[in-house]
């Protein structure tokens, strides 16, 4: 029976080996993505350019039609501090506030106002 530390030991110098040597080919790999049925809801509230810029970069506008539509302001404002937090989202702490509101305004409970 092989020590599990051993072969990783020996794997890892064979990969070292075999880039060190100029024999290692990078694959190009390419995905298709579908395209986005759904877009945010157009608007002239400044968190609307923020969030095409921020929040559609990661995931589709869709995801907004799956939150509630009742959701209150501190709802959206816990979700957008929770893409930065845990999902690492590169949001500007400056501009939280005003995507907050363009989430509330267009998709939450405050929807028209």
């Amino acid at each position: 029976m092989r020590n599990p530390l051993t072969t990783a030991m020996a794997a890892s110098a064979f990969a070292a080996a075999l880039i060190a040597s100029g024999n290692a080919r990078a694959v190009t790999k390419t995905i298709a993505l579908p395209p986005d049925g759904v877009q945010l809801t157009a608007s002239p509230l400044p968190g609307y350019a923020k969030a095409q810029t921020n929040c559609v970069a990661c995931h589709s506008a869709e995801y907004m039609l799956y939150q509630p539509p009742n959701a209150a302001r501190p709802y959206w404002e816990a979700m957008v501090k929770r893409m930065k937090a845990v999902f690492k989202a590169p949001l500007d702490d400056s501009d939280i506030p005003d995507i907050v509101d363009y989430l509330a305004r267009t998709y939450g409970n405050e929807k028209g106002k």
